[in-house]
């Protein structure tokens, strides 16, 4: 495999401000709406996310950011894996088990306890990427996302 086709994961700086947006703005326009959570978090990723705690990284595909993933801080134990997004153009190369994998590590890493996940079940392919990653469904509560239909987890050893 030439080296400008392999996946590198990177993480956030204040270069890349731009990429979370738009990736993510381009599947939420696709399959729902962009809610004001989104547009506040999106719009400002260095304050909602990073300096509150999160982290964001990116899937640099050929020379290219093709992809992105935070992980957000809920409290000291628990982050919330949000906006996850990885271009259609690559879509099914792996990248998205990539983001997933380097995000598991770093919170392994960083001493979180727990993770958790909105979704919708619409998007089989992701649902099944989290289960296959050891997110399990629990009890959804209400007033989150709009789009919101499932609620998953995955306790941290």
């Amino acid at each position: 495999m030439k080296s400008e086709n392999i996946v590198t994961i990177i993480p956030f700086s204040s270069e890349l401000t731009e990429p979370i947006k738009t990736l993510n703005i381009e599947w939420l326009k696709k399959y729902f709406r962009i809610e004001p959570k989104d547009e506040r978090v999106l719009s400002n990723p260095k304050e909602e996310i990073i300096d509150k705690g999160g982290m964001i990284f990116y899937a640099k595909y050929k020379e290219e950011i093709v992809g992105t993933i935070s992980l957000i801080k809920m409290n000291d134990g628990t982050f919330e894996l949000s906006k996850m997004a990885v271009t259609d153009g690559v879509q099914g190369l792996g990248i998205g088990h990539e983001l997933m994998q380097h995000c598991i590590v770093a919170a392994h890493e960083s001493g979180i306890q727990k993770i958790i996940l909105y979704s919708n079940r619409r998007l089989k392919s992701a649902i099944h990427l989290y289960e296959k990653f050891g997110f399990e469904e629990v009890l959804l509560e209400d007033g989150i996302y709009e789009r919101a239909d499932i609620k998953m987890e995955k306790i941290i050893s």
